[in-house]
């Protein structure tokens, strides 16, 4: 198409991608028979040797890892990973001693189990508590544990020597088992923490799948009236998911991924693998109502949208693992999973759509119920439309269209500037979990506090024996002192005498930002001066703990990684079409677009607006990786269509020169097709909101709003208004710049039609400003 490639057709000059779906479209049987032994093989493969998702990961060199270590090493059953067993009755727990004995020594006897408190022979609480207080200049406070002033609620504290939330379901029959005594005489039960993170029933997407593609065969026959071309867009993505799904879980025995890793691999797959399907099938019905041959057409098609699905898949998984630049490698392994499925969607596209368009041939538009169309009512070629039209009042006024497009995403991203990262505590679960029942359970009797405990660690080992009581005496002073803190336990050395244990509860739930602010506080200030003029170093530890060094790493590691998507994804479009300033363009709206997708997730969870409606209890901060993963996805999603759209508008630039009409080209052929994608990927994402998972509910909602920020606000207001503004100077290129840089072709424009030779040059109507 373009002149400076006046290629005409013979084998050579078709390209390798034009050869690939050639040759899929000819040899479907092959092609489709080789897909269903693939999915055969890894479905197998999968389950006789595939691994399981946890959330088991450390990080390190930060100090709450540091004061765990100190921990395990002077006091390995203290050191371990800790989960409580919540019991409560209408009467007092001191009735059940048998069995309450009997459950304790049974836990203990469990694999992987260190210790198992008994509340009731335990340490009491009350004198401890009675201490701190006298000494603090608080209100009365609860008991913090392990029983309840009034006998009724208690909780058993067990400790494992790994994650338990890393055992399997096949572990919880064991403690089960162990705590049946106490249920048959009538104690309610509850797992919290890790252990009722393992109790939660599996996660079931099948009904978001459902509801996204339902969705999507309604968009599709709307929009295109063919039943064949509906389905088959479904049929590949389900296919190219289920195969990057077995993949991951083969991954998974030999790398830990989280447990949220498959759900985020499935809505990825499914939105990108519709997506791409959907560009090819679109482009080859058009040929084949242009009057190709149904394998060239294919084979266009391919060599065509099939380059820019090669081009946009590409910068999707560049997007992706561009969160390994986090440093946190539970970060970078979720960006992994998506890549998986991505990968899976564009070889299905590439491969698996052109073989089942050989096979139905010209049979694809036999079952309608409308009309078929594909990219324009009128043809491809001639853009008189009402997308024409659109963008010519677009051309018209473009710096109120411009306006209208920044303020809309402006007002949008207000919320963001109050955003709260933090993690979700299991106060925000349905309450049919047993760890949210274990959380009301323990707020109830021992105060928000008591479900995310601090554990202060004091090592000593490098102060002499004689100024070990001093350090004690300082370091219960200041601790004492802490504002923010309901309880305070005393200071207890560990059996070899070199660390000071204590344990800190807030006035306020783990998710709180108090609480956060509370561990800051303490790690910052309290500890140091509590330790001041001693070679003894103070850590806070524990999952509180270590979830607020999680969420101070990603924050400051966020601009690193918004900073290396962005480049490499302005670099992608810079060499893909030669434009400096539409590569700028495409990396400043899309950051645009994705601050206001944010300012929607922080508005509906962090402030509450909406949350309840969807399955939230109460206000919960941003989960701390949900901005990066949300950003790398975003934005990897926003190129597809801007990679599409541009990829037209050069198209045309390149034939005509005509700047402005290049925009109104493109609108009018790719309207059709973005839309209906966008709208299936907002439904696809949106159907995850049902989920009960938190997180998966912000992730959905999050991508499903930014998909549609992105195909109307910035696709219908902003992008052909700046354009627009930027007229042929959109794609100019120093010179130096343009001789180093690679050359990518994003829409084949050396293929040729349909039939295998250059597109002729647009009539002179086409070429008119």
């Amino acid at each position: 198409m373009s002149p400076s490639h006046p290629h005409t057709g013979g084998r050579a000059a078709r390209g390798g991608l034009r050869r690939l779906g050639e040759w899929c479209a000819r040899h479907f049987v092959i092609v489709i028979v080789a897909w269903l032994v693939a999915l055969v093989a890894l479905q197998a493969l999968n389950r006789s040797f595939g691994g399981e998702y946890s959330d088991d990961f450390a990080l390190s060199g930060v100090q709450s890892q540091e004061g765990l270590d100190v921990l395990k090493k002077h006091d390995p059953q203290a050191g371990g990973y800790s989960s409580q067993i919540v019991l409560h009755d209408d009467q007092p727990l001191t009735g059940l001693g048998s069995q309450m004995a009997t459950a304790t020594g049974d836990l203990q006897k469990l694999p992987h189990v260190l210790s198992a408190q008994n509340p009731l022979t335990a340490p009491g609480s009350s004198s401890q508590q009675s201490q701190s207080q006298q000494s603090q200049q608080s209100a009365p406070q609860k008991n913090v544990g392990p029983l309840s002033s009034d006998g009724k609620t208690a909780y058993i504290t067990v400790r494992f020597d790994v994650q338990p939330s890393t055992l399997g379901d096949g572990y919880l029959p064991g403690v089960d088992n162990a705590v049946e005594p106490l249920r048959k005489a009538g104690a309610q039960v509850e797992y919290g923490g890790p252990l009722g993170e393992l109790a939660r029933p599996a996660a079931d997407d099948r009904v978001s799948e459902l509801i996204g593609f339902g969705v999507a065969i309604v968009v599709l026959l709307i929009g295109f009236g063919s039943v064949l071309a509906a389905v088959m867009p479904l049929v590949t993505a389900l296919v190219a998911v289920i195969g990057g799904l077995a993949l991951l879980g083969l991954l998974a025995a030999a790398f830990t991924f989280a447990t949220v890793s498959p759900t985020l691999a499935t809505m990825i797959g499914l939105g990108v693998g519709i997506d791409y399907a959907l560009f090819l099938i679109t482009r080859h019905r058009q040929n084949l109502m242009n009057g190709a041959d149904p394998v060239r057409a294919a084979g266009h098609a391919t060599a065509t949208s099939g380059r820019a699905v090669l081009v946009s898949g590409c910068t999707v998984i560049v997007a992706l693992t561009g969160l390994y630049a986090s440093g946190v490698t539970f970060i970078g392994k979720l960006g992994l999973a998506a890549a998986v499925t991505v990968v899976s969607a564009v070889v299905g596209a590439l491969t698996l759509v052109p073989a089942l368009l050989g096979l139905l041939a010209k049979r694809i538009d036999r079952f309608t119920v409308r009309r078929p169309v594909a990219e324009t009512e009128e043809g491809a070629d001639v853009p008189q439309g009402t997308w024409h039209r659109y963008a010519k009042r677009v051309e018209h006024r473009p710096w109120q269209f411009l306006a209208a497009g920044v303020t809309t995403v402006v007002v949008l991203a207000i919320p963001l500037l109050s955003i709260q990262l933090g993690h979700i505590g299991d106060g925000a679960d349905p309450t049919s979990f047993t760890d949210r029942r274990a959380y009301d359970l323990m707020t109830d009797a021992f105060g928000p506090g008591s479900n995310g405990p601090l554990t202060i660690v004091v090592d000593q080992s490098g102060v002499p024996s004689s100024q070990r009581s001093d350090l004690a005496s300082q370091a219960q002073k200041t601790l004492n002192s802490v504002p923010g803190a309901s309880t305070v336990t005393p200071l207890t050395p560990t059996k070899d005498g070199d660390v000071l244990l204590a344990t800190v509860y807030s006035q306020h739930s783990p998710q709180d930002a108090a609480t956060t602010d509370l561990t800051n506080r303490l790690v910052d200030h309290t500890l140091p001066q509590a330790v001041a003029g001693t070679d003894a170093h103070g850590y806070v530890t524990g999952t509180t703990a270590a979830q607020v060094d999680f969420r101070d790493i990603v924050a400051s590691r966020l601009p690193l990684i918004i900073g290396v998507v962005v480049g490499l994804a302005f670099l992608i479009i810079l060499a893909v079409f030669r434009g400096l300033l539409v590569a700028l363009k495409a990396a400043v709206l899309n950051v645009l677009s994705i601050a206001a997708s944010y300012g929607v997730v922080v508005a509906v969870f962090q402030w509450g607006w909406g949350g309840p409606a969807l399955g939230v209890h109460g206000k919960v901060p941003i989960e701390s990786y949900v901005p990066m993963m949300m950003f790398a996805i975003i934005f990897g999603l926003s190129m597809d269509y801007e990679i599409f759209l541009l990829s037209r508008v050069h198209e045309n630039w390149m034939r005509t020169k005509d700047a402005k009409d290049s925009v109104a080209h493109a609108l009018e052929i790719t309207a059709r097709v973005i839309t209906c994608a966008a709208l299936i990927m907002v439904s696809v994402f949106a159907a995850f909101i049902v989920s009960d998972n938190i997180v998966v509910k912000m992730l959905g909602l999050g991508l499903a709003v930014s998909v549609l920020i992105d195909a109307t606000v910035v696709r219908l207001l902003m992008v052909p208004a700046v354009m627009t503004l930027l007229g042929r100077h959109a794609w100019w290129t120093p010179r130096w710049l343009d001789r180093i840089m690679p050359h990518i072709d994003a829409e084949g424009d050396h293929e040729g039609g349909p039939d295998g030779v250059s597109a002729p040059a647009p009539p002179e109507r086409e070429r008119a400003s």
